[in-house]
């Protein structure tokens, strides 16, 4: 028997994020807000989750420098993490320069969070979980991918649906589109953005790459951003959401944000259109301030607190 809580295994970041209303000058200074904000893909749709109600467990990898920090951000969302510190690294860090349209370019260096393996899994985080959910960044390394081998596996035998966010498309094209395909087929739903969407199906639009996606993994919801999304089941287009209007700020975290409503909506018996729309208020949400996380009452360029070694 399955229960309803929500397993996620993926990455948690310390975001710097730079906001700059004039293009970025080479070999000067641009001026730009900068803030800290804690962030990950996998953290971020725990958070957004766990925010909306959902049971949420994340496993995780944390580095010497940050962990309190972290866990206790999380802690404060409601979110059960499951956390192990690397002694040698450094917790994950991505540097956002974010420009006033809200679009971002991100630097990464994936620290700790990049030598999580099945060395960190444990049988019992999947005790009474309806859905584990992949955040893809978890496969792009050889321990990740052994750990996403065999949670997806013990998930399986467990009858416990499957999800994965293929995370970004510089990775994803890196990895390999037919393996990354292949050492997903547990997964019985995908949710990419339009970019993965095209480069996993090879379509040339939204519709088509999400029915072909719907082919190979049963369910694919592809969120279109201020577009909304779509949802495919089984080769055909069962649901489409428009966009939430709100004025963006930053889109870190937008796409965690909608996978984490339409999850939480979906594991409490939503239909997928209504998971759809869940999604897209997120994301709608997440756009409006700065950072991946949901907001806790702080000023827009207010600095975490963060306690180093």
């Amino acid at each position: 028997m399955t229960g309803k809580a929500l397993l996620i295994i993926g990455d948690i970041v310390t975001d710097v994020v730079a906001l700059h209303g004039s293009p970025v000058m080479t070999g000067s200074d641009t001026a730009a807000d900068i803030v800290l904000r804690p962030g990950g893909s996998g953290a971020n749709t725990a958070a957004w989750a766990a925010c909306l109600g959902a049971d949420v467990r994340l496993l995780a990898k944390l580095g010497y420098d940050s962990s309190e920090w972290h866990t206790t951000e999380l802690l404060k969302t409601g979110v059960r993490p499951h956390l192990s510190v690397d002694p040698e690294h450094p917790t994950a860090v991505v540097i956002a320069m974010v420009d006033k349209s809200g679009e971002r370019s991100m630097l990464t260096n994936r620290g700790a969070g990049g030598l999580i393996s099945d060395a960190d899994w444990d049988p019992a985080l999947l005790d009474d979980v309806g859905r584990l959910h992949l955040s893809g960044y978890v496969l792009f390394a050889e321990g990740g991918l052994r750990l996403a081998r065999r949670a997806m596996a013990e998930a399986a035998a467990r009858g416990v649906a499957i999800s994965v966010d293929p995370a970004s498309t510089g990775p994803l094209r890196e990895f390999g589109v037919e393996r990354f395909i292949r050492e997903t087929a547990a997964a019985g739903l995908i949710i990419p953005n339009l970019a993965e969407a095209l480069i996993l199906s090879g379509a040339p639009t939204a519709e088509r790459a999400a029915v072909l996606l719907s082919e190979t993994y049963g369910t694919a919801v592809v969120k279109l951003g201020a577009e909304g999304a779509l949802a495919a089941v089984d080769g055909v287009v069962v649901a489409t959401a428009a966009g939430v209007p709100t004025e963006v700020v930053d889109s870190t975290g937008a796409g965690d944000a909608f996978a984490a409503g339409f999850l939480a909506a979906a594991l409490d018996g939503a239909a997928e259109r209504a998971a759809l729309e869940a999604g897209c208020r997120a994301g709608a949400e997440c756009v409006a301030h700065v950072g991946g996380r949901p907001r806790y009452g702080l000023d827009l360029n207010r600095l975490y607190p963060i306690h180093t070694d």
